[in-house]
C-alpha cells in the first residue's frame, strides 16, 4: 500500500514548494492510496468460527475478501510482532498492552451503519475509553445451575436462583444415615468455576494491576460462606469426597437427571451444547446474587486494528456482522450444517445485540423462551491481565480450591505470593494500572 504523506511532511521534504503544489500532491498522493487500497482484510482471531463468518461474507458479495488467520492469543501476538492485521477478534483485548491499538468505532454510530442501542449497554461500555468506542462486543456466557425438569417446580423463580436458595433446596434434598448419603443436593466444591463465580458475587474483583488486584476482606468473606455452606449443608468435605467417590461416575448433567443429585453447575455454552436427548430432561436457572448476574471472563470483543492496510474492507465486514439479520442467517446456517451442536449461539455465545439474543435465539434454542438475560442483570468482569487465563487455570482457581478444602491448622499459602511466584517463574511482565 503506498504511504500517504501529510501536508506539514511534504512541506517538511520539499520546503521550495509552494502551498498550491503542496495541496495538489497530498491531493494525488491521497487519490493514490484510496485507489491501490488492499481489499482484502485480514482477521487474527482465536475463534475458529470466524472462518466460516468470513467465507459468507465473501460469497455474499464480491467487492472484498476477508483472510482468517488463527491465534491462540490474537492480543498477545499484537504486542510480539509488527505484523498488522485489520481487524482482531477475541479475548483479552481490553487489557493496557493491547486496547490502545485499535482505532475507534464511534463512526459507526454516527453514520448509522451499527445501531448503539442494539447492544446490551454494559458489555458495549466496557469497550469504551472516554466517550471513544474501541471494541464492540461479540458474544457472552453466563453461569447457570441445572437441574432434572422434574425437580423444576421446587424453584420459586422461573428465571434466576440465588446462593441462599441453591444451598437451602440442595441440604433438604439430602439423604443421609449415619454419616453417609445416598442422594446430595448440591456442594460448591464440585466444581472449580463455580467457586469463581461466588467469589465474583462477593465482590472480590479480581483485576488487571501490578500485576493483579482483588479485595482481600472480600475474598475471605467469599470463602467462609463457601466452607459453612459445606459444613452445614453435607456435613463435611470429606463426606463430599466419599459421596463423589461412591456415586459420581456419570457426568454431572446425568447425575441430576437421574436424581442422584439436585442440582449441577454449567456455563450457558456448556449447557446448550448437551445432546439434545439429555437436555430435553433438563432445567436451568441463571445464578444471580442482588439481580446481578456475572459475565465470564471470556467475552468474545472485535477491534479494527489502527495500522491495518485494508479500512474499506474491515468497514463493509463490521458493518455486515454487527446486524441481526445477519446474525441469524449464520445461526441458520449453524443449525442446517450441524455445527450448532458443537457450538452455541454466536461465537460459542449469546450474541452481544439484544435482538437477537432476546428474540432470535430462542427460535434456535427453545428453552430460552422466557429465559433469555435481561440487560440490567449482567455484569461485565473488570479489565483483566493479558495472561489471565492461565493464571487463572494455575493459581486462582487452586487457591480458592484449597482454602475450601483446608482442614486443620494447615494454611495454604498466600494468593498474593502464589501470584508472584507464577508470574517469576513464567517471567511474564506484569501490567501498569490503569483504567479502561
Amino acid at each position: 500500500m503506498i504511504c500517504c504523506p501529510k501536508r506539514r511532511e511534504v512541506r517538511a521534504r520539499f520546503p521550495s514548494l509552494s502551498p498550491m503544489l503542496v495541496l495538489f500532491w497530498v491531493g494525488l498522493n491521497s487519490l493514490s492510496c484510496a485507489f491501490f487500497e488492499s481489499t482484502t482484510a485480514i482477521l487474527w482471531t482465536d475463534r475458529p468460527e470466524f472462518a466460516l463468518y468470513a467465507e459468507y461474507f465473501n460469497s455474499s458479495q464480491e467487492r472484498y475478501k476477508i483472510e482468517t488467520r488463527y491465534y491462540a492469543s490474537p492480543a498477545q501476538r499484537l504486542t510480539e510482532t509488527t505484523e498488522s492485521p485489520d481487524i482482531v477478534v477475541g479475548n483479552w483485548l481490553k487489557s493496557v498492552s493491547t486496547r490502545n491499538l485499535f482505532r475507534p468505532l464511534n463512526s459507526f454510530f454516527s453514520q448509522d451503519r451499527i445501531s448503539k442501542t442494539a447492544f446490551y449497554s454494559r458489555l458495549l461500555d466496557s469497550g469504551n475509553i472516554e466517550n471513544k468506542q474501541y471494541l464492540f462486543p461479540v458474544a457472552f456466557n453466563i453461569p447457570a445451575i441445572v437441574c432434572a425438569g422434574a425437580n423444576s417446580s421446587l424453584l420459586s423463580n422461573p428465571f434466576t436462583i440465588t446462593f441462599e436458595e441453591l444451598k437451602a433446596l440442595g441440604t433438604r434434598y439430602n439423604m443421609e444415615q449415619n454419616g453417609i448419603y445416598s442422594r446430595m443436593g448440591f456442594s460448591p466444591a464440585w466444581n472449580d468455576e463455580f467457586l469463581f463465580v461466588a467469589a465474583t458475587l462477593f465482590n472480590v474483583s479480581f483485576r488487571e494491576a501490578d500485576p493483579l488486584a482483588w479485595d482481600p476482606e472480600a475474598l475471605d468473606q467469599a470463602i467462609t460462606y463457601l466452607r459453612n455452606w459445606t459444613r452445614e449443608s453435607n456435613t463435611s468435605i470429606q463426606a463430599e469426597d466419599e459421596f463423589v467417590f461412591k456415586y459420581c461416575y456419570d457426568p454431572p448433567a446425568k447425575l441430576a437427571a437421574s436424581g442422584r443429585i439436585l442440582f449441577t453447575y454449567m456455563n450457558s455454552a456448556d449447557f446448550f451444547t448437551l445432546p439434545q436427548e439429555s437436555r430435553v430432561n433438563l432445567d436451568f436457572r441463571w445464578i444471580a446474587e442482588q439481580d446481578t448476574i456475572p459475565l465470564f471472563e471470556k467475552t468474545v470483543y472485535y477491534g479494527i486494528y489502527k495500522k491495518g492496510k485494508a479500512k474499506k474492507a474491515a468497514t463493509a465486514f463490521t458493518q455486515w456482522f454487527f446486524q441481526a439479520e445477519t446474525q441469524q442467517m449464520l445461526l441458520e446456517i449453524s443449525r442446517n450444517q450441524g455445527i450448532h451442536e458443537t457450538l452455541f449461539g454466536i461465537s460459542s455465545g449469546f450474541s452481544a445485540l439484544r435482538t437477537v439474543t432476546e428474540q432470535i435465539f430462542p427460535q434456535f434454542y427453545p428453552s430460552l423462551l422466557g429465559h433469555t438475560p435481561p440487560d440490567g442483570f449482567l455484569f461485565p468482569p473488570h479489565i483483566l491481565p493479558q495472561h489471565w487465563n492461565t493464571l487463572k487455570e494455575q493459581v486462582i482457581l487452586p487457591y480458592l480450591l484449597d482454602r475450601i478444602r483446608q482442614t486443620g491448622e494447615t494454611v495454604p499459602r498466600p494468593l498474593e505470593r502464589r501470584v508472584n511466584e507464577w508470574y517469576r517463574i513464567n517471567n511474564f511482565s506484569p501490567s501498569p494500572q490503569r483504567a479502561f
